[in-house]
């Protein structure tokens, strides 16, 4: 327990005049009674009233003294917290080819991949985060930052107009973002890749860009998305303003990404959900835990309050008894 105001405790100082103003008050307000002798008053008991009347001033006196300690604003900061403060560098890599507008998500797999990444990057104060998106180019749409209020606004408003999606271009989304986490400072380095598709375009072979990943000892934590059955979408209009529907067959390449995460260390996930897409979030945001655990103080708590209450009832029970039981009459 400490003290905000320590200085009006000094304030207590004055209990002790207090006190003894009040006895020499008593001395000198005492009733004389002129009589030959007092031996047949000797035996006389004294009224619990008489003691009650010092209890009374007591209280007055504690109640004082209370008022002062909530003046002084004790205060509490002797609690512990376990926290987590090394953070990690992490990159996430998101695929915005237009087959990510399939519905088999809904409202489609963008819109879903948008809210889990924003979730994600919730979750994880301490970590340096960025994005790269990628079509038939690639594209950062944030670089490295401590600032998760910034990345999730542009997370959330991600669309498929910012680049190309006619086609995939995973090996160079990778090393997009290999490029953008590969001068970090944190010790430990992640990047998420998050595709429904497989790669037809770019200059960068995937592979190779997963051997670049294990040469700069980055994980790489590849997700696949997406059902295994034909989807049909809209690809656009007709000149009568008709919405024209394409079937689209799956075209995942889980080959291709359980070998960049066995190359670099991490892990294949597929999502075939909205939920499976979540819980794999989940379960990498556990297995990236930050590795050192600090004690550290847990910012200080106002304690008054309990004094406050005491020192409201005493001055009740102070006023009570002098306008009942300890009523002066005149």
């Amino acid at each position: 327990m400490t003290f905000e105001s320590p200085g009006y405790l000094f304030l207590l100082l004055l209990l002790l005049p207090a006190a003894a103003f009040y006895v020499w008050r008593l001395k000198r307000n005492a009733a004389t009674l002129q009589v030959p002798s007092t031996s047949p008053f000797a035996g006389l008991p004294r009224s619990w009233k008489e003691h009650l009347r010092h209890v009374n001033y007591a209280i007055l006196l504690a109640a004082f003294a209370l008022i002062v300690v909530v003046m002084a604003r004790p205060q509490s900061n002797d609690s512990w917290s376990q926290s987590n403060t090394e953070g990690i560098d992490i990159v996430l890599v998101m695929d915005v080819s237009y087959s990510m507008k399939l519905e088999d998500f809904k409202p489609n797999r963008l819109e879903v991949a948008k809210t889990v990444a924003s979730n994600f990057v919730a979750g994880r104060p301490n970590d340096n985060i960025g994005m790269v998106i990628f079509g038939k180019e690639s594209y950062t749409l944030c670089p490295m930052t401590s600032d998760h209020a910034v990345l999730s606004n542009m997370v959330n408003s991600l669309d498929f107009d910012l680049v190309d999606g006619s086609l995939t271009a995973i090996g160079n989304g990778l090393v997009t973002g290999l490029n953008r986490i590969r001068h970090g400072e944190a010790k430990s380095k992640v990047v998420i890749l998050l595709t429904d598709g497989s790669n037809n375009a770019g200059d960068v072979s995937p592979n190779d860009a997963g051997n670049v990943a294990h040469s700069l000892g980055i994980r790489v934590y590849t997700i696949g998305v997406g059902t295994d059955e034909d989807f049909e979408m809209t690809t656009g209009y007709d000149v009568f303003g008709r919405p024209v529907r394409q079937t689209i067959k799956p075209d995942l390449d889980e080959d291709l990404l359980r070998n960049i995460a066995q190359t670099t260390g991490g892990r294949y996930f597929r999502a075939t959900t909205k939920e499976k897409l979540s819980a794999i979030f989940t379960e990498i945001d556990q297995m990236e835990k930050s590795k050192i655990s600090v004690r550290e103080f847990s910012r200080r708590e106002e304690e008054y309050l309990p004094f406050a209450l005491w020192a409201i009832a005493m001055l009740l029970v102070h006023v009570l008894l002098r306008q009942t039981i300890l009523r002066n009459i005149p």
